[in-house]
């Protein structure tokens, strides 16, 4: 050492990876994980409500059902929104003002007194909500390296799920015991809270120079000055141009799309079979599902991550990031799609209490499958494209945005149409199908991408 070493290394020459410490990573965890637990609770929650929210305002089910589809269109293309201005003005800013704006769509629900001011507020409700998942998963990207990022997003998806787990139930209870204003106030002080959280103990995780405003020369950075610009929210959409994005977001989205064949009708199949009208027990019959995805997220994680280790060694050192989605075969080929048309075959032909306990255990079966599926497809996105990660999440989101919408105003036709037996059976066939997807992508991944390039990651420690 001479007394031209510099006693201090150059941050911005250590990996990003490093930027801090392990426990600072686990807060960042925390915190992002909470916020993305609102998400689906903000989606979920009003669906006990729509019978008691109909009488209040004289309306019908179906017009204040518009409270539960629209705001579903909203969150995907939230997720976009604030996805696509996080990777210009960076994660902590547009996670700060979802949160606010949730707070603001919550005051309005509460106070509306109208179905379009309710629909309105709804909307802005889960718009706001929408943050969590697309930049939730954007920032975990930023501090995890390959190797970590599955094991983390586990963790994240794990929170992510109480969201479904509790939502129904919670608000089954307070409607059914108090009023559905009263759970709307909840989340107003508890988004409230937590942007004051994340106000003091978020940092700015996005890498250095990654931000487009970082593009910014001259004068305005000199003056340290923000402009504000317009950016298109769907551009993230064009990822899917891409093969593997496209298959894989596909097969994500079909999986998903069976938890909501599943839970979305719950009150007209095994409700309605089994005689079970309290809103408090309807929404108590989504805790077995949700279970299994807290158990699915947590161990699909891990196995997700040990997946690539075991196949980057036995290619000597070698990354296939298609080899993360090995992962997801079994969710994907098996629990995903046998659970959902066991679980129709039992509502329909199983009677009494042996009819409730199967049915319960196909839905909790299908909880572990779905997310076996979404967490090794989410990271995977993550891996391929790791500078455009809150893109690629938003993306995949907006697609699956749609599909579920699609299916939460279909799936009761269906039922009504040709029971619940063969809508469950054409839920299976189309994750089957996803299965499918997941196969070819894995196998020949590497010719879809050299197809058609939107800028793959190559360094693995990118």
């Amino acid at each position: 050492m001479s007394e031209e070493t510099p006693l201090l290394l150059d941050a911005t020459k250590l990996s990003p990876y490093l930027r801090f410490s392990p426990s600072r990573k686990r807060l960042i965890v925390v915190i992002v994980s909470c916020g993305g637990l609102l998400t689906p609770f903000v989606v979920r929650c009003f669906i006990p409500s729509i019978p008691k929210v109909a009488e209040e305002f004289h309306s019908s089910a179906a017009i204040v059902n518009l409270a539960v589809s629209l705001p579903i269109l909203a969150a995907a293309i939230g997720c976009s929104v604030w996805a696509t201005y996080s990777c210009f003005y960076g994660r902590r800013p547009i996670y700060l003002g979802s949160l606010g704006t949730l707070c603001l769509g919550c005051l309005g629900v509460i106070l509306s007194r109208t179905i379009p001011q309710l629909v309105v507020f709804r909307i802005l409700q889960v718009f706001g909500a929408s943050s969590g998942i697309s930049v939730g998963t954007g920032i975990i990207a930023d501090i995890y390296a390959l190797e970590e990022r599955g094991t983390a997003m586990g963790i994240f998806y794990t929170a992510f799920v109480l969201g479904p787990t509790l939502a129904p139930f919670a608000g089954g209870i307070a409607t059914h015991y108090f009023t559905w204003r009263l759970l709307q106030f909840g989340l107003m002080v508890f988004s409230f809270l937590w942007c004051v959280v994340a106000f003091f103990l978020l940092p700015e995780t996005s890498h250095v120079g990654s931000r487009g405003m970082d593009q910014i020369v001259g004068e305005d950075l000199a003056r340290k000055t923000v402009k504000l610009v317009w950016l298109n929210p769907l551009k993230s959409l064009w990822l899917l141009r891409s093969p593997n994005v496209m298959a894989v977001t596909l097969a994500g989205s079909f999986a998903v799309l069976t938890d909501f064949v599943l839970l979305s009708p719950i009150a007209y199949t095994i409700g309605k079979r089994y005689n079970i009208t309290n809103e408090a027990l309807i929404g108590a019959l989504c805790i077995p599902a949700g279970i299994g995805n807290m158990i699915g997220s947590s161990m699909s994680g891990r196995l997700s991550d040990s997946v690539v280790i075991r196949w980057r060694n036995k290619r000597g050192g070698k990354w296939v990031p298609e080899d993360r989605l090995r992962a997801a075969l079994f969710g994907a080929g098996i629990l995903v799609p046998f659970s959902v048309l066991l679980c129709g075959f039992v509502t329909r032909f199983i009677a009494d209490a042996p009819g409730i306990a199967l049915s319960l255990t196909c839905t909790f079966m299908n909880g572990i499958g779905v997310y076996f599926v979404m967490a090794p497809t989410a990271v995977y996105g993550t891996d391929v494209l790791h500078s455009r990660s809150a893109e690629v999440a938003a993306a995949n989101l907006l697609v699956r945005g749609v599909v579920l919408a699609i299916a939460v105003s279909c799936v009761l036709p269906l039922i009504e149409a040709f029971g619940v037996f063969w809508t469950n059976f054409l839920a299976a066939i189309f994750a089957w199908f996803g299965f499918a997807l997941l196969y070819i992508t894995i196998k020949y991944g590497d010719r879809m991408r050299a197809y058609v390039n939107v800028g793959f990651t190559t360094n693995p420690d990118a």
